[in-house]
């Protein structure tokens, strides 16, 4: 599993030109899944999204995690986080989990964080033509694999 965790004063994915999910001061994760990844992995990710301190405190140094700030979390698939471009220039996927794995990693994904945090954690629609705008806070971006996660 990869994900790319992003801080964000706002973000949102929208669908066929509706706002599906919102939120504001929080966390933009993108959400990749290989057919190798278990429950377990999951639990390692969430743990460390949880309680991962990169949002600032009253000195302005990082030290502060989502639950800590109160952030909303918004989660979305994303197996193009699994492209090979080692040969030509058409990227591979074949390292994605096809969507019978990878669509219920995706929703115990987003319910174990939602657990963890306390929180909703706010979502797209798998596998759904989605448009996705966020306003990176910092910027501060963190690229994550389940295999260098302890």
């Amino acid at each position: 599993m990869r994900v790319v965790i992003q801080r964000v004063s706002e973000a949102s994915v929208t669908i066929n030109g509706k706002i599906h999910s919102k939120i504001g001061h929080g966390l933009m994760i993108l959400a990749g899944f290989e057919a190798v990844d278990t429950e377990k992995s999951i639990d390692r990710l969430c743990a460390k999204i949880s309680a991962m301190r990169i949002f600032s405190d009253t000195e302005g140094k990082m030290n502060l995690s989502v639950m800590d700030v109160g952030g909303e979390i918004l989660a979305v698939s994303q197996f193009t986080l699994h492209a090979s471009t080692r040969k030509g220039n058409r990227p591979s996927f074949i390292r994605a989990a096809p969507p019978e794995i990878s669509e219920p990693l995706y929703h115990k994904f987003m319910i174990r964080l939602s657990e963890m945090t306390g929180k909703p954690v706010a979502g797209g629609i798998f596998g759904a033509d989605m448009k996705v705008a966020l306003i990176n806070d910092g910027p501060v971006t963190i690229v994550m694999d389940t295999e260098n996660v302890e």
